[in-house]
């Protein structure tokens, strides 16, 4: 069984249409590249896909389990206990250091654990700038914050939407590095971006 299936998902605004009946399977432990340039509908999809909006038309299957008329309630519940989230804009509280940050996701998920966020943190490299605040740390430092993140609450996917497109070519590769890894231990993720090379890279470990 499929963990993710979209069938004939349209996304209707007015006379709008952000997207015409796509098809989607994504296995279990696959690694998957949305693809396509400004206005084709990749945030839209993200959106429907990480249970922060639902389709027009269609459905959306996670675990074989019909999602897409859940309530707004239903849908948050899933997006914490299955969905972690990775943004080209950071998201993080300013006010709050870099553990203090990854343990927000377990607030909402469960109980905070400090140790278990710096272990989290440890995972992308980052233990010992855990009590930077996001000022203090790099665009890159802060994205990896945002991987620790996601991946806090052991999710079943991980969603991430352009997570290099505000990075240096440095920066880029360590993400992607992490994202190789998480694709070695069998973690699913998908990747929405614009950018040619980094789909190439989903698709060469596709391959292997």
């Amino acid at each position: 069984m499929s963990l993710l299936e979209l069938k004939n998902i349209s996304k209707i605004y007015g006379e709008l249409k952000a997207l015409d009946n796509v098809n989607i399977k994504v296995e279990k432990g696959e690694w998957v590249a949305i693809m396509g340039p400004s206005g084709s509908g990749k945030s839209t999809m993200m959106n429907i896909i990480g249970c922060m909006d639902k389709p027009s038309l269609g459905e959306v299957l996670l675990d074989g389990v019909d999602i897409s008329k859940e309530s707004s309630k239903k849908l948050t519940e899933i997006r914490r206990d299955k969905i972690g989230l990775i943004f080209q804009q950071f998201h993080m509280v300013n006010y709050l250091t870099a553990v203090e940050n990854v343990m927000v996701s377990q607030y909402y998920h469960s109980m905070p654990d400090e140790e278990e966020a710096l272990e989290a943190l440890g995972r992308v490299g980052l233990r010992e700038r855990a009590k930077h605040l996001p000022s203090q740390l790099s665009g890159g430092e802060q994205q990896r914050v945002c991987v620790a993140r996601a991946l806090i609450n052991a999710p079943e996917l991980i969603l991430a939407d352009e997570p290099t497109g505000n990075l240096d070519e440095d920066n880029e590769n360590i993400v992607l590095d992490l994202f190789r890894q998480l694709h070695r231990e069998g973690t699913t993720l998908i990747v929405v971006t614009h950018d040619p090379e980094v789909a190439e890279i989903i698709n060469e470990n596709f391959q292997e």
